[in-house]
């Protein structure tokens, strides 16, 4: 059987890159305060990174107005908090039926921003497509149901790759493609997460790479459009991208556990 994934962690700076992400992420897992404050670290990066994912598919919110804000108004907060609260129970759905659990997404995704009869729906030929991050024109939906039986595919077959490989092409290809037209990005990036997690680098979702995307933002645009080219290096950088947001993310998450260590 063709591992079709393995050739990507070779291209040009992906291997370095990957591994200090992984550097990373096992020097935030080795934090003594996680054997026994585990869940609390756990619970404020899904807040931060229902944050920043929300930032990014274009919200104006504020951590403390999290916080504060009982029922946020704004629909994609409101999808983000949605989506970051579920992840956890579709990490084993993921690994085994991945289109089921993209549907799903985007129920809690888009739930208060389209009509009820288009969610978990691929979107249709004449569906206005957002496009928050400037990426220019959506795949048609025929390229896009064709990707996505490719990108299950990919999912539900053995490889070698790193996760971090895998969980970028995740991202990159939902972010890419729109395939809902509506909360695609907090789509994206939720799967980047899962993927994460269901692959081991970070089985109890310590980390956000959602708030290493937002750190990194200033590029964040521009290696998704370097992905959409389909080159190889177009694809080499968005995963050196998405390695670094991960790193970045594995930081954030060690800040907050020194800060629990000071109480």
């Amino acid at each position: 059987m063709t591992d079709a994934l393995a050739p990507v962690a070779s291209l040009p700076g992906v291997e370095d890159a990957v591994a200090d992400a992984r550097k990373a992420v096992d020097r935030l897992l080795g934090h003594r305060i996680l054997r026994r404050r585990s869940a609390e670290v756990s619970t404020e990066s899904a807040l931060r990174g229902a944050r920043a994912s929300a930032v990014l598919e274009g919200a104006t919110v504020t951590l403390d107005e999290l916080r504060s804000t009982e029922n946020p108004t704004d629909p994609i907060v409101q999808g983000s908090l949605r989506v970051s609260a579920e992840l956890g129970a579709l990490t084993e759905t993921w690994r085994q039926a991945p289109r089921q659990v993209l549907a799903r997404l985007h129920v809690l995704a888009a739930a208060d921003a389209v009509d009820r009869d288009l969610l978990g729906r691929p979107r249709a030929e004449d569906a206005e497509v957002d496009d928050p991050l400037k990426l220019g024109e959506a795949p048609p939906p025929a390229e896009v149901a064709a990707r996505l039986d490719m990108l299950s595919g990919l999912l539900t077959t053995p490889t070698k790759a790193p996760a971090l490989v895998v969980a970028a092409i995740v991202h990159g290809e939902l972010a890419t493609l729109r395939p809902f037209g509506r909360g695609d990005g907090l789509v994206a990036r939720a799967a980047q997460r899962l993927t994460l997690v269901a692959r081991g680098l970070d089985p109890k979702s310590l980390a956000a790479p959602e708030v290493g995307h937002l750190e990194l933002s200033a590029d964040y645009a521009d290696a998704l459009r370097a992905y959409a080219s389909g080159t190889p290096e177009g694809l080499a950088t968005w995963i050196r991208h998405c390695a670094a947001a991960t790193a970045a993310a594995a930081r954030d998450s060690q800040a907050i556990c020194e800060a629990l260590m000071r109480g």
